[in-house]
């Protein structure tokens, strides 16, 4: 790695991915001298990087702890990835970090590198946050490079084809006019105009694989709906069947708040909810509800729906299947 600037991007990358480094590994991955490493080192010194060298035989490198943040080295995932975390903060329901995390980003943005920047931008623009959070414990996972790249369509108003997997039926090629990005819950949807079914659809990005522009410009049409949130929410609520649950959870309100409040409403009942609470949670499917409401180690009650009760019976029996086989083979093993 013969080029300084490189390989000085590169060296920072490597601290900043651990705390600590010896000089042989560091100068080993950089494939450069002990003394080459040194140089490199006193450059980033040069640029306001605080890099703490020890010598012996632990010796090494490391940022310095307490130093004021310099800028960081980020890669085309993490940028998406970083975007996305702040875009997500902005709309969190955590008291003052909707204006930190929007300054937060339009600063990191003026500093990326234009290629970088573009991208995020891109996604900054079109994307619609729909104010839906699920209990945690996973996601649908989409492509950030399928992500960006519907974003920049969107943006730039380019018609895209794609192949795209309904429920039920195979693989196909799909043209769309793209119009917005919507965030809800833990999934992301394309609001699009179809060409192929002469209508507005809804997609959602974990199913849509190899985008591509066609270098067309979607000619402008009417959108149906008050806002691309909306339009979504509308035509999920007939398929996708959102689930309303609400209990009666035998534990302080404030204390249910703290575990779940991001994704229930909770309502404080009896002399300050010390005689318990109500919570009401809107979820995807059952399992998401069963999983918040265990998470509260309370005892609960479910009022609705009733489905609800007989699918904490299966939940309450697999556990106690994984458990009785769990104890079986540790007793064999012993």
């Amino acid at each position: 790695m013969s080029d300084p600037s490189v390989r000085t991007l590169r060296l920072l990358s490597l601290l900043q991915a651990r705390r600590h480094w010896s000089g042989a590994d560091l100068a080993g991955r950089l494939g450069v001298s002990a003394r080459t490493l040194r140089r490199d080192v006193d450059r980033l010194r040069e640029l306001g990087y605080p890099v703490d060298a020890s010598r012996g035989v632990d010796g090494g490198y490391a940022l310095a702890r307490g130093a004021a943040l310099p800028p960081l080295v980020l890669d085309d995932d993490e940028a998406v990835a970083l975007a996305v975390g702040l875009q997500a903060a902005a709309a969190g329901p955590v008291a003052g970090m909707a204006e930190t995390s929007v300054r937060v980003l339009a600063k990191l943005v003026q500093v990326m590198p234009v290629r970088l920047r573009r991208r995020v931008e891109a996604l900054r623009a079109v994307t619609v946050p729909a104010g839906v959070a699920p209990p945690p414990g996973g996601t649908d996972a989409v492509d950030p490079d399928v992500l960006t790249a519907v974003a920049l369509a969107c943006r730039d108003a380019e018609r895209l084809v794609f192949g795209y997997t309904a429920v039920g039926r195979e693989r196909g090629e799909r043209t769309v006019d793209p119009h917005r990005l919507v965030a809800l819950g833990r999934r992301w949807y394309l609001v699009g105009y179809d060409l192929d079914r002469g209508d507005w659809r809804v997609f959602r990005l974990d199913r849509l694989d190899a985008p591509r522009g066609t270098g067309v410009i979607a000619g402008p049409r009417r959108f149906p709906a008050e806002d691309a949130a909306a339009y979504v929410r509308e035509r999920l609520d007939g398929t996708w069947g959102r689930t309303v649950v609400e209990a009666v959870v035998a534990a302080p309100g404030a204390r249910v708040r703290e575990r779940i409040g991001r994704w229930a409403t909770v309502t404080d009942e009896g002399d300050g909810g010390d005689g318990g609470c109500r919570v009401r949670i809107e979820a995807d499917d059952l399992d998401w509800a069963a999983l918040a409401l265990g998470m509260l180690a309370a005892p609960f009650t479910v009022l609705s729906p009733p489905e609800l009760t007989d699918h904490l019976q299966v939940v309450a029996d697999r556990y106690a299947t994984a458990a009785r086989v769990s104890r079986t083979a540790r007793s064999m093993g012993a």
